[in-house]
């Protein structure tokens, strides 16, 4: 197996469109549109067995709002293995390329969790939030407490406990 990483506009159409497939039936139809769409325009780890792609993942860039600052974080979106090869290091060998980007490139990492992926995140040291949760959206500052215990965050000097505010609205799941 192979990671490798490369911004969305060094990516052939035909990978992406492999990488939207993969996470399209990962997902059980629960991927839509928009959910790709987060996907897009930031680093993508994609793992290849031979020219089989068997995981995707990405980090983007989007602005969080803590204790005062303005943060540069690195969140990550559209994590997944093929079936048949979850629990043999894929996830492990993804997540490590993303984190060594967050590291080198952000103030903190930050994703939105699944049930399913909870113990691998927080196994890794993603810490969930445990203060406030709020979007800037075009109306103003919405509260989102329904993402309680499923936004995590990796690295970073922050106080979990504290407020956190993402500042760029966008389409789909805002966290």
């Amino acid at each position: 197996m192979i990671v490798r990483t490369a911004h969305t506009h060094q990516l052939d159409p035909a990978v992406l469109d492999a990488a939207h497939a993969l996470l399209v039936e990962l997902f059980a139809g629960e991927l839509d549109r928009s959910d790709w769409d987060n996907c897009l325009g930031g680093i993508h780890a994609l793992a290849y067995d031979g020219d089989e792609l068997i995981g995707h993942g990405a980090v983007i860039a989007r602005r969080l709002l803590h204790g005062g600052r303005s943060l540069r974080a690195g969140y990550v979106e559209g994590v997944g293995v093929r079936a048949d090869r979850q629990g043999q290091g894929v996830g492990t060998a993804l997540m490590d390329a993303l984190e060594g980007v967050i590291e080198r490139a952000y103030d903190l990492g930050a994703l939105g969790s699944s049930d399913e992926g909870l113990p691998f995140y927080t196994g890794r040291g993603w810490r969930p939030w445990e203060g406030p949760l709020r979007i800037m959206t075009p109306e103003g500052l919405v509260d989102t407490p329904e993402e309680s215990g499923w936004i995590l965050v990796f690295g970073g000097a922050v106080h979990v406990g504290y407020e956190l505010i993402c500042a760029d609205f966008r389409d789909g799941d805002v966290w």
